[in-house]
């Protein structure tokens, strides 16, 4: 029924042996479809592994942000070798964090110029492949990483679309991604109850504009706010956003999965 379309299964929160069971979790709250997503070089393997050991998981390939400085230079072309895999649907997490500060060695502007720079050779990438891009965006005030992100993606919008993860800024921010050819996806976030905005959002977007996600392990939706998250809690997310919206569930489902369908590279089932 439901597609979670941003989820980090190979994270160190979860055990490589309990991931049978969060599968199966998942399946049973209905959700029948996994996008798990690479941050680094170091956990690539381990999402296509899980990828390649699931026909119900894809995985999406790229260098997290806050990744950046322990990346060799040439991280995204190590990616490159790897695009043409029936496991691989898209491109990311990649896109850039100004929330967290610079790490030990860095100054804000180097490391933001790399953020920058990789966040650039994801799209490159992206567009030589037929792959779409994941952008992850962050501040600790304003929106500077997302106007730095949508500038970058001016360059491309011709040839490879975009997804900004984790939306949870105003319609107006949404609308400017939408008009691109872009999209937003919603995770838990939309449950808190001080997240008004987000919520305004939601309401205001089209048919066909936006995806579900858990981001899991992170922001477990309410009543599991804390808590480690997984995909099987996709649901109340999913809750919330039909009652917002005045739709059912299935339609909600529906009409997000052909959405994503229409932006992953999904590979044909056996």
């Amino acid at each position: 029924m439901f597609l979670d379309s941003h989820a980090h299964l190979a994270s160190h929160r979860f055990t490589a042996e309990e991931t049978p069971e969060l599968i199966e979790r998942a399946k049973e709250a209905g959700v029948d479809r996994i996008v798990t997503l690479v941050t680094s070089l170091d956990d690539l393997e381990a999402n296509l592994e899980i990828a390649g050991r699931y026909p119900s998981v894809h995985a999406c390939i790229g260098i997290h942000p806050c990744e950046v400085h322990e990346a060799p230079d040439d991280a995204v072309s190590k990616l490159a070798a790897v695009v043409s895999d029936p496991r691989v649907c898209a491109l990311g997490e990649t896109g850039l964090d100004y929330f967290h500060p610079a790490p030990e060695g860095w100054d804000e502007g180097h490391f933001r110029e790399r953020q920058q720079t990789f966040l650039r050779q994801h799209f490159e990438l992206a567009a030589t492949s037929g792959l779409n891009v994941v952008i992850h965006t962050r501040d600790r005030s304003g929106c500077a990483s997302f106007e730095d992100a949508l500038a970058i993606y001016d360059d491309f919008r011709g040839s490879v679309r975009a997804v900004f993860h984790c939306f949870i800024g105003p319609w107006e921010n949404a609308e400017r991604v939408i008009e691109r050819g872009g999209l937003v996806s919603f995770g838990g976030v939309s449950t808190f109850k001080t997240a008004h905005e987000v919520r305004a959002t939601i309401a205001g977007c089209p048919a066909g504009s936006f995806m579900l996600e858990t981001d899991s392990p992170y922001l477990a939706p309410e009543p599991h706010r804390g808590k480690r998250n997984e995909p099987a809690l996709m649901r109340f997310t999913a809750e919330r956003i039909a009652t917002l919206r005045g739709e059912a569930i299935n339609e909600l489902a529906a009409m997000t999965n052909r959405t994503a369908d229409a932006f992953f590279r999904f590979r044909q089932p056996a």
